[in-house]
Order: structure tokens, then sequence, then C-alpha cells
């Protein structure tokens, strides 16, 4: 299950004003910092739980989705921020051998 905030929807909505929708996909993504949930623009797949909130198709893999939980965005200064009930990834902690800021 997957929860925005009003400045999320507010965000999303200036974002796609005047362009086409697509889904909007929840991924694990890696980083320096670990592995995060993050936000991009996809196509739903046969694997996907699929969600409408607010106007928007939102996509999360099924696996990514049990592991997880409930999944919610926010916005903060620095973009949006994605928490779930049960931390998924690496979290913070160190760098991988590709980070230059190490």
């Amino acid at each position: 299950m997957i929860e925005i905030t009003p400045s999320v929807k507010e965000q999303l909505d200036n974002h796609f004003q005047g362009k086409a929708q697509s889904p909007i996909r929840v991924y694990l993504a890696a980083g320096c910092g670990g592995e995060r949930l993050s936000l991009a623009l996809d196509t739903e797949q046969d694997t996907d739980l699929v969600q409408e909130l607010s106007g928007y198709t939102f996509v999360v893999d099924k696996g990514l989705s049990e592991k997880a939980g409930a999944i919610r965005i926010d916005m903060t200064p620095y973009g949006f921020a994605i928490t779930s009930e049960v931390q998924v990834g690496g979290g913070g902690g160190g760098c991988g051998g590709s980070c230059s800021s190490c």
C-alpha cells in the first residue's frame, strides 16, 4: 500500500502539467549510502502491484512490496522522501567503491 502527502500531489501536478502521465515506479536504488527506496517514471510490468492515487498510477514490484510493507511518499526541501513500514535495503553506513566523496 502506498500513501502520498498533499505536497507530493502538488509536486506531481506541477511536473505533469501539460504533459502525458506515465506510471511512477517505487523501486530499490543503489547508491553511496546503500540501497534506498526511490521513484522513477516507468511502465507497468506483470510482476507489479498497481495503485491509483490522486489521479496518478504508482507501480511497485510485488516482491519489494511484500518486503517493504506500507510505503509513504513525502516531500522535503531536498526532494521526495520515500519511507516504508519495514526498512529495506542497506540504509546508510559507508560507501561503495565508486564513491569519490568517501
